[in-house]
């Protein structure tokens, strides 16, 4: 009966409705040429990854002080992440929003997420626990605050101070989308190998 009420809890639905955003997310994309306000696409798409990207720190951080932690919500969490992460990456891909050796910036990031992820997995079979870092949580923000320049797009610098005749000097809100997704690439590679360096040795000594 505990375990029928956890799965309804306040932080599992938190993460039920992360899951959600992200077919409504694509939908944006597809009726973004559709609407007579070709910015409103745009921004329905940052407010729903805004929004789903808030709840990703309150729903462990409320089952944690409410005790309401449970086997979904461990399993569902770093896979609502990793759906929001992923698809968001490649609708910007797909739309051109990214392109050329920006994409190898959003490969490297998903190529990290699926490689730290089947690692973790083998070692939670091997009863071992990998701890987040503090700079993989500074990567986190970094690759959540890229992702949402990158969405807001062309529709940023109708609020941001972006002067066209001057662009070699102040970047538009998809170049500093880009940049910011760079850092957060080299982050990666960081913490990727910091990972598997720590995970390595209980791999090795099984």
């Amino acid at each position: 009966m505990r375990t029928t009420k956890l799965a309804y809890s306040i932080p599992n639905l938190l993460t039920y409705g992360r899951i959600l955003a992200v077919p409504l997310i694509v939908l944006c994309f597809f009726v973004e040429g559709k609407l007579s306000s070709p910015n409103f696409a745009r921004w329905m798409a940052l407010a729903l990854f805004a929004v789903a990207s808030i709840t990703d720190f309150f729903d462990g951080y409320l089952a944690r002080i409410w005790n309401q932690t449970s086997n979904i919500g461990r399993m569902l969490d770093p896979i609502a992440d990793k759906l929001l992460v992923a698809s968001v990456l490649l609708l910007v891909a797909a739309d051109g929003t990214i392109a050329g050796w920006s994409i190898w910036a959003a490969i490297i990031i998903l190529c990290r997420e699926i490689l730290v992820s089947g690692l973790r997995e083998y070692l939670a079979a091997l009863k071992v626990s990998v701890p987040v870092t503090r700079i993989a949580k500074w990567k986190t923000t970094l690759q959540m605050l890229a992702i949402a320049f990158l969405l807001a797009g062309p529709a940023g610098d109708t609020v941001l101070p972006y002067d066209a005749a001057n662009s070699a000097l102040l970047p538009n809100t998809t170049q500093i989308g880009i940049i910011l997704l760079w850092v957060a690439a080299a982050i990666t590679l960081y913490t990727g190998y910091d990972y598997f360096r720590a995970g390595l040795k209980h791999v090795v000594d099984e």
